[in-house]
């Protein structure tokens, strides 16, 4: 009987064993099949994350970031332990104490499963399974996946230690508002540092990666804080807080940014400008876009932020001025229903989700409004960001009688005597506060409209290439095409100081005589008859006074004789074109370039000649700190001593390239300065210390530029409507881009200062007359009178024409007899006395110039 009862325990002994080998062999041999093939998990030993690239003033400000996920990355040891421990008791509290995966979770989680009948299924990941799913397996809820994740857990436990696996998810996982990692989290919902944060706010944040968007802390606020509350809860009951903490912890409210509690860091960020989105484009091309996006880039901008706002605010007045002069009204942004203006919240709610531009600044913010009502020839308006007034917020009848309306068929309506002439309702516009100028006290809100014209303006230090200030347009918002580094255009004037610079360089000298009279060219297109912007010519003059009044002649006839090729080769080596065509029309700018290559052109004349690299980067450093790119290449030789005299700064070296002779880049400014002075800039530009530069205006000015120079800072400014078209009779590059130079340069000159141009060693003045090019004696003195640069052992030769091989007439008489004999005085409707000249005509078939 014994022997039966031990047999039949054998049996069932045996078939135990048996049974457990079987399913031992068919685990292993499920583990062996979906183990072959798998990802190497070893890769994440060198894992780099998706980090944010940020550019910073170079005060260290934040003053942009871009990144396809918003992280921070934070290594372990960075990581607070309070924030881990919260983390660890929301998901995975046996962490630090199994191999990978956590058979005690998962057979708790197949129980549960079990007795809801498949209600109560719950994840049994652990962290490290967690971070195979993230990194290197699909999402999907399939039992292959599952067994792929354990085997990977088991084998990332054995290359890693515990605190690599955490920093890896804590970096990489998903915490709302898109919003990667905890460090980018914490920065999100309260505003903070890891290391500033509060146990509830650790707890808050841990709630988070079970479902993100099903704990809003707005929306979800009670079912956040059920969670968050359970989590504290978690960290108590392992020990890592204690029983007063948690009581104390759980009765704090539930806080947020999203609830309005915190200030949101975005706050603290100026809007995207047009200087670091060019930031971005030029970085994305030298490093690749994934990389720029991705590589957690610190880029310190070259940027300075007081002169940006001068920047902007000098651009954006003369194109408002300009626009409102025309009184053409086209500034509805869009229309909302008349069904969703009933109530305030409908309104805000309406016109809080309408593109507007809202980054406009101009004497005051500038705000998107709706037009709610008519009465008594006013329009009741809702501001966004102001609260209503209860008399409500008004545009009065007086601040539309500036614009006519535009019509649908193209035609302009007669001008606005009351609001409603111009709005309608539900119509979406731009409004501003005009305040008085003594006490800032409010007066009215008063309608704008972003111009139909557009420009771009651009300022840079001339001796490093750093660029201070670039405003490409009026707003961003609005447009965010960058027309000063994108817009190709037609520099018209603005270009012929690089063939007076070659001229120079040459055998010319700034008294050289060149014939300003009629060309007539026979081109493939037809007959080309350039002219003057007067329409008058003025025969034999010097080149100096030849581009302080902008003669279009004259620069054809010098560039004949010079050759088209050697102006080509000039343009193309300040970097004004990359491949020149050499064409005499070229000579008067009709080749088109951007603004940034024609400013950090004019750098080069002011800097003596020395080539300049313009730059919107001072240094580039990685996520580690280690600097990748560095733009001032300048070797400091003394930095490093001791015994500098106090009175003497340490002696920077510098390799630069020489692009023109130091005297030629002398001569060709002292020019510029006569342009300024006296020439076509000189009604516009008047600043207290040295300054030089040129004007440029296209044929039918649909392109107007200028741009000028001190000792320490060059600016340039170009206005023309995207779509080019005439600007109107009697713009000029001088009248238009004048201004913005001279409001932008009087802020620039009170901060960097300026000087007298260096004269450079190597030659001598002599006096001439600017008319006529005589010499004068040393003591002459007079209107007339401009002492010129020569080169020591260059004796000028007086009295020799040059006409560029065109034909001219014999009689034709100088610059100053023309102006005598051509003149004549008449008597005015006032009853005044003033002398004019008669314009001549060049007959039907003048194409025109460009000057």
């Amino acid at each position: 009987m014994i022997r039966f009862i031990l047999s039949i325990f054998g049996a069932i002994f045996t078939m135990v064993t048996l049974g457990a080998m079987v399913i031992a062999l068919s685990i292993g041999a499920v583990f062996w099949v979906y183990g072959r093939d798998l990802p190497s998990h070893e890769s994440l030993a060198q894992y780099q994350p998706k980090t944010i690239s940020r550019i910073y003033s170079g005060e260290g400000r934040i003053i942009d970031e871009f990144a396809v996920e918003r992280r921070l990355f934070a290594p372990a040891e960075e990581i607070p332990d309070l924030v881990k421990h919260a983390f660890i008791s929301a998901e995975d509290k046996n962490f630090y104490t199994h191999h990978g995966y956590d058979t005690r979770g998962m057979l708790a989680a197949a129980v549960d499963a079990v007795k809801s009948r498949g209600k109560n299924v719950r994840g049994a990941s652990t962290i490290t399974q967690q971070v195979m799913k993230n990194f290197l397996l699909s999402g999907d809820r399939r039992i292959e996946r599952k067994i792929k994740e354990i085997i990977l857990a088991a084998r990332l436990e054995e290359t890693l230690p515990k605190e690599k696996i955490l920093e890896l998810y804590l970096n990489e996982i998903f915490l709302g508002q898109n919003s990667y990692g905890v460090a980018a989290a914490a920065q999100t919902y309260f505003n903070k540092a890891l290391s500033d944060l509060a146990p509830h706010e650790a707890a808050f944040l841990a709630s988070l990666p079970k479902a993100p968007s099903d704990f809003h802390p707005v929306r979800n606020k009670d079912r956040l804080l059920a969670r968050r509350n359970f989590v504290l809860r978690e960290m108590e009951e392992n020990g890592y807080i204690s029983k007063a903490a948690y009581e104390k912890e759980v009765a704090e409210p539930l806080r947020s940014v999203q609830n309005g509690d915190f200030e949101s860091f975005k706050d603290n960020l100026p809007p995207r400008d047009y200087f670091t989105d060019e930031i971005r484009r030029q970085l994305s091309k030298d490093f690749g876009e994934g990389e720029f996006f991705t590589g957690g880039f610190a880029v310190r901008a070259t940027i300075d932020p007081e002169m940006q706002v001068e920047a902007a605010e000098a651009l954006r007045t003369q194109l408002e001025d300009y626009d409102r002069g025309r009184g053409i009204w086209h500034g509805r942004i869009a229309r909302i229903p008349e069904d969703q203006l009933g109530t305030e919240d409908a309104w805000r709610a309406a016109l809080a989700s309408t593109e507007a531009p809202r980054d406009i600044t101009l004497e005051n913010p500038w705000h998107p409004a709706v037009v709610l009502g008519f009465e008594n020839g006013a329009a009741r308006i809702g501001i966004e960001g102001v609260d209503a007034d209860p008399e409500g917020d008004w545009i009065v009848p007086k601040d539309v009688q500036w614009a006519r309306k535009l019509l649908d068929n193209g035609k302009l309506a007669s001008r606005a005597n009351t609001a409603d002439d111009l709005l309608e309702l539900g119509d979406v516009v731009l409004v501003r506060k005009m305040t008085a100028d003594a006490d800032g006290s409010f007066i009215r809100w008063t309608l704008r409209q972003v111009p139909d014209v557009e420009g771009g303006f651009m300022a840079m230090d001339v001796n490093t290439g750093r660029v201070i200030a670039m405003q490409g347009g009026f707003s961003y918002q609005h447009s965010v095409f960058n027309r000063a580094t994108q817009a190709l255009r037609q520099p018209g004037s603005s270009f012929k100081p690089f063939v007076y610079a070659s001229a120079l360089d040459s055998g010319y000298t700034p008294a050289t005589i060149v014939i300003d009279a009629p060309i007539e060219i026979n081109t493939p297109q037809g007959l080309w008859r350039p002219k003057n912007a007067s329409n008058q010519y003025y025969g034999p003059t010097p080149l100096r006074t030849g581009i302080e009044r902008s003669r279009n002649l004259m620069t054809v006839r010098l560039a004949q004789e010079v050759g088209m090729d050697v102006v080509a080769a000039y343009a193309e080596r300040f970097g004004v074109y990359e491949n020149m065509g050499q064409y005499l029309a070229n000579a008067l700018g009709s080749e088109e370039t951007t603004l940034f290559n024609m400013v950090a052109a004019y750098a080069m004349f002011a800097n003596g000649g020395e080539r300049v690299e313009p730059t919107l980067v001072d240094r580039v450093q990685d996520r580690y700190g280690k600097t990748i790119y560095r733009h001032d290449q300048r070797v400091c030789e003394d930095c490093g001593t001791e015994a500098i005299p106090p009175a003497k700064g340490p002696r920077i070296v510098s390799d630069r390239q020489r692009v023109m002779d130091a005297i030629t880049a002398y001569q060709l400014t002292s020019m510029l300065e006569g342009v300024v002075q006296r020439g076509t800039a000189s009604g516009s530009v008047n600043l207290p210390v040295p300054t030089a530069g040129k004007t440029g205006t296209t044929n039918d000015a649909k392109d107007v530029w200028f741009i000028g120079f001190t000792s320490n800072v060059v600016a340039g400014c170009y206005i023309g409507y995207d779509d080019p078209r005439p600007l109107g009779r009697g713009a000029s590059g001088g009248g238009m881009c004048g201004p913005v130079f001279q409001r932008f340069m009087t802020q620039a000159v009170k901060k960097y200062g300026g000087g007298k141009f260096k004269i450079p060693p190597g030659g001598h003045f002599i006096k001439i007359d600017r008319f006529t090019g005589a010499r004068l004696s040393d003591d002459a003195s007079g209107p007339n009178v401009v002492a010129e640069y020569f080169r020591d052992g260059e004796e000028p030769v007086f009295g020799i024409s040059f006409d560029g091989g065109f034909a001219m007439g014999s009689n034709l008489p100088l610059f100053d007899e023309v102006r005598q004999s051509q003149a004549k005085e008449v008597t005015t409707s006032t009853g005044k006395k003033a002398v004019v000249g008669p314009k001549a005509s060049f007959g039907a078939l003048s194409s025109g110039g460009l000057y």
